[in-house]
């Protein structure tokens, strides 16, 4: 039976040119970065290639680059090293009530410390959020459960009309290699990104830090990274992802590859009468949240990976509890409760859809509908 792979927003197959590097780094240029012998000079000689594949990628510079472990790690550096700079300047944090765990549970301990958070539900909203003494504005530029794509092109005028002294933060974790990010035009100051998001191994990310802008470190014990991460750098993981950015496909070309898979999944689910599609026609491409109202989402997953489909009923980070992201958007205890979520990579079809939405049409057909 095909394996059928629709999770990609959880995370994606590795492409085989990462995998290809990642055993040649294991195998040959195995030496610690930071050891000053010829082994430990060629390894660091591979870790500075990915940050100017890395730079170049966001038009940033070398030195504005910073390897972590992914985007959880990257988040969680941004937020808690912006207020820990900042927090002598402000006391206010704005973000939204859609923003991955990551930073929201982060938000949910600053608050706890102290700090005025601020979540608004739309960026109608920023504007008034944003005071004189906001220290941290961050937000996502795609939201992982629906694809809604913010716009963050407005936030840097309004922190500046406020002359406040607030970082900018951008999870760009679902964006990256999908839409346009060139953080210095964007005034950006601290962007992060996730190498499995891209065909990339688990276990490394990317941390944009504007050149001037500072943040404390998280953790301590080592000079890596500049101390804004400290720790023996995973090369194989930073490397692999290295390969996964270069490989990364015509961004045109892929979003209007994506936008046809998307619109042939909407119009085959359309068809089916207890169906409710979540995520808007201006949402990214690559993902669509739907509903399949009477069947709860774990009912349905199960159903589906018998059939070798895989599929999600949200982010993966949140391991089956209620979407704080859809509740957030005003949907019925019913329809939240029904909700899943595809998310398309290059590596899919036409013929994956058809397989998906003919498994929906059947197990709307077998399974007990709730009452």
């Amino acid at each position: 039976m095909k394996e059928i792979y629709l999770d990609n927003s959880a995370t994606t197959k590795v492409c085989q040119q990462a995998v290809e590097k990642m055993i040649e780094i294991m195998t040959e240029h195995y030496g610690n970065p930071s050891s000053l012998h010829k082994k430990g000079y060629e390894a660091q000689k591979e870790l500075e290639a990915v940050r100017k594949t890395v730079a170049d990628f966001l038009s940033a510079e070398k030195e504005e680059i910073y390897f972590t472990s992914g985007g959880t790690e990257g988040n969680n550096t941004a937020v808690f090293g912006a207020v820990g700079a900042l927090k002598r300047r402000g006391n206010r944090i704005v973000t939204t009530s859609m923003e991955h765990s990551s930073v929201i549970e982060s938000m949910q301990k600053l608050e706890k410390d102290g700090f005025e958070v601020i979540y608004i539900n739309s960026f109608d909203e920023l504007a008034n959020a944003v005071t004189k003494d906001t220290i941290l504005v961050s937000t996502m530029a795609v939201n992982n459960e629906t694809g809604f794509i913010n716009p963050i092109e407005k936030v840097r005028k309004i922190i500046d009309k406020t002359n406040s002294p607030a970082l900018f933060h951008v999870d760009a974790v679902q964006a990256f290699g999908k839409i346009p990010l060139k953080p210095k035009k964007l005034g950006i100051d601290i962007l992060t990104a996730s190498s499995h998001k891209i065909h990339g191994p688990k276990g490394a990310g990317i941390l944009y830090l504007r050149k001037g802008a500072r943040i404390i470190p998280l953790h301590y014990g080592g000079e890596q990274e500049k101390k804004i991460r400290p720790g023996t750098e995973p090369l194989p993981n930073i490397c692999g992802m290295g390969e996964a950015v270069k490989n990364l496909p015509d961004m045109n070309k892929e979003l209007q590859f994506m936008h046809e898979l998307n619109t042939y999944c909407r119009e085959k689910l359309k068809d089916i009468s207890n169906v409710h599609i979540n995520s808007n026609e201006n949402c990214l491409p690559y993902i669509i949240n739907f509903s399949v109202e009477g069947i709860k989402s774990e009912t349905m997953l199960h159903y589906l990976e018998e059939k070798n489909i895989y599929i999600s009923s949200g982010s993966a980070c949140a391991k089956g509890k209620k979407s704080h992201v859809l509740t957030a958007m005003g949907l019925s205890d019913n329809l939240i409760n029904s909700a899943l979520r595809v998310s398309f990579s290059r590596y899919n079809s036409k013929s994956d859809i058809d397989e998906l939405v003919k498994a929906v049409i059947n197990a709307n057909n077998t399974l007990a509908k709730i009452k």
